[in-house]
This record gives structure tokens, sequence and C-alpha cells, in this order.
């Protein structure tokens, strides 16, 4: 597509998700991009790992795997909720290290501070985290059911609800000099907040509401794969 060495693509995942989250992405990116679903520890591939409940350490987890991967090829990050909220200090710390992304795709977030809910999801009892999780969706039926299936389950949502909630304030002021573009989908209850990300690039900003909810990745894939590409093309038109 861009080159003989395909552009390279780092998935970061969302609450709860781990390296196995994008599967249903990877066949509509593999012919044009080299990709990388990342995983924080406690999960997936991982799952002998140590949890992580600090947003600094997940950031830099996040940054030692990329630079373990890192060609000499361009490359983009996507991150979905979490990840979009993680991706935007990854961004930052790689141009620390003088190897910026072309350009930063976040979805089902409208970016740090805007319309936050001031609540300790990780905190929660039982039954208040299984009704909170319901109202997020995303997290089927039977896992909340099943005693053995959410007993497995809850605590890597509740470290990464602890990630994100112990310091909701550490993105304040931070700017990227990475081009962003935002996805949410139209029935998101914050929606209306997404233009919100434009304050955190120097660069260029752009957005686009699709049709679903919190989840509209998974009901949207063709949709996503088209953005995804064309962000990739456009960003490397215009480094």
């Amino acid at each position: 597509m861009y080159s003989n060495q395909k552009i390279q693509i780092f998935l970061l995942h969302f609450a709860g998700g781990s390296c196995y989250s994008f599967d249903f992405l990877k066949s509509g990116l593999q012919n044009n991009f080299e990709c990388h679903a990342l995983e924080l520890p406690g999960r997936g591939k991982r799952n002998q790992e140590d949890y992580l409940f600090n947003k600094i350490d997940a950031i830099l987890d996040y940054v030692a795997q990329i630079k373990r991967l890192r060609n000499d090829q361009p490359y983009i990050i996507y991150g979905h909720s979490m990840g979009a909220t993680l991706g935007l200090s990854v961004a930052k710390k790689m141009e620390e290290h003088l190897d910026a992304a072309n350009i930063l795709v976040v979805s089902g977030n409208p970016g740090p501070g805007a319309n936050q809910k001031d609540i300790q999801r990780h905190a929660l009892s039982d039954p208040e985290f299984k009704e909170e999780l319901r109202s997020l969706g995303g997290v089927p039926e039977e896992v909340l059911e099943n005693e053995d299936l959410y007993n497995f389950f809850s605590p890597i949502m509740r470290a990464d609800f602890e990630i994100l909630e112990k310091n909701r304030d550490s993105e304040v002021g931070l700017v990227i000099n990475t081009p962003i573009f935002a996805i949410m989908g139209d029935q998101e209850e914050t929606v209306g907040e997404i233009e919100n990300w434009k304050m955190y690039t120097s660069r260029k900003f752009d957005c686009q509401i699709v049709s679903g909810n919190h989840f509209f990745i998974h009901s949207q894939v063709e949709t996503l794969t088209q953005i995804i590409n064309e962000c990739a093309m456009y960003s490397l038109l215009n480094v």
C-alpha cells in the first residue's frame, strides 16, 4: 500500500481487554498494516504477570512494548476507550523518544476531562460493579452471571478502572505534536464532547461520529477499518 514494508499499527485495548480484543479488526487491516495488539499485564498472553494499578506504569509498559517492536517504517497508534486515554500519553512519550507516531486514532472516548463522572468504579461492591458493567456494555451477561467467570474477569476490570480513576487529571495541559482523529458512536452519552480532543494536539484534528453505542467497534468494523486506512494514508502524505 505505502511501501514494500507495511506501516505499523499499535492497538491499545479497552478496560478489561487483552491482545485478543482486536482480533475482529485485524483481518481488515493486515493487508496494509503490520498489526501489533498490545496488552497490559494480568490478562491474555501476560496472564501470569501482576496487574498494574498506576497510570504511569501502564503508559511506560505500552511505550516499552512499542519500542521493542518498532522498525524504520511509519506507525500509528489506535486506542479504544481506556486505550484512547493511555494512547495520548503514550504518543507523548514516543515523541520524547524522538520516534513520534504519524497519527493517533482514538475511539469511544471524548478525551481527558470531558464530562467525567466522579465515580470510583474499581472500589464498588460486586453487585454495584456488575450493574456498572451492564450499563457500560461490552461484558457478556454470562460473565456477570457465572461466578467463576466473574471472579476471573472482575480483577482485570477493577485494575484497569483504578488506572484510569486514581489520577484523572494527569493529562490536563498535555499537548502532542501528533495529529488526532477521534471516533465515537452516536449513542454514547458523551458524544457531544468529541471535539474536546482538539485541545490535546498542536497538529490537525478531525473526528467522525458513527452509528452505535460505546462498543460500536464490533458493529462498524468496515467503517472503522476504512477510517484507520484513510488516517494512515493522510498521515503519510502529510509528513
